[in-house]
């Protein structure tokens, strides 16, 4: 293998040599890993929201049912895509992983799809805050790369969609997208 990264290898290089000696930065790339693993904070986190707010439990339920597809849809194309994760010398990988496949990041796929869920219910411009830290997280932890985080969101982006339209036809849900 050429000692000198390129391309997307050497897109994660850079994003490590940056970021990853920051303090707190790997610790917060980790807690959001961890997080996001199989899609299970955004479940509880959904769970949460639909216990502690009768008004908006529908809401809240579609978002956990959204980040749940979103993941089931990640999983499904990693398998048929089949792409390894990142794996030059000069990459560091930061985190364990529960697999080899790489694309897409189920991470931001399910995060995507969250954060557009949880923005009706809450009222908050959460894509922009909860997509890119996850996004980065994934670089920083040296276990994606940047194709495969891009990608997450937009099937993340799709399903999100696709489960707020649902979910606004069966009347579940109220008034148009934010």
């Amino acid at each position: 293998m050429d000692e000198h990264p390129h391309g997307e290898d050497a897109v994660l290089v850079a994003v490590q040599s940056a970021l990853a000696k920051q303090p707190a930065i790997l610790p917060v790339a980790r807690g959001l890993s961890h997080f996001g693993e199989h899609s299970l904070g955004w479940l509880v986190v959904s769970g949460l929201g639909a216990a502690v707010a009768p008004a908006r439990r529908r809401e809240y339920l579609a978002a956990g049912v959204g980040a749940f597809l979103a993941h089931a849809a990640a999983v499904v194309i990693k398998r048929v895509v089949r792409r390894p994760r990142p794996s030059h010398p000069a990459i560091a990988v930061n985190v364990g992983t529960p697999s080899r496949l790489s694309f897409p990041s189920a991470h931001a796929t399910s995060t995507t799809a969250a954060a557009m869920l949880l923005a009706r219910p809450t009222g908050l411009p959460l894509q922009a805050l909860l997509v890119p830290p996850m996004a980065l997280s994934r670089l920083v932890l040296g276990v994606h790369y940047p194709s495969d985080v891009l990608a997450g969101i937009v099937v993340g982006a799709v399903v999100g969609k696709s489960v707020d339209r649902v979910a606004r036809r069966a009347g579940t849900v109220e008034g148009g997208s934010r």
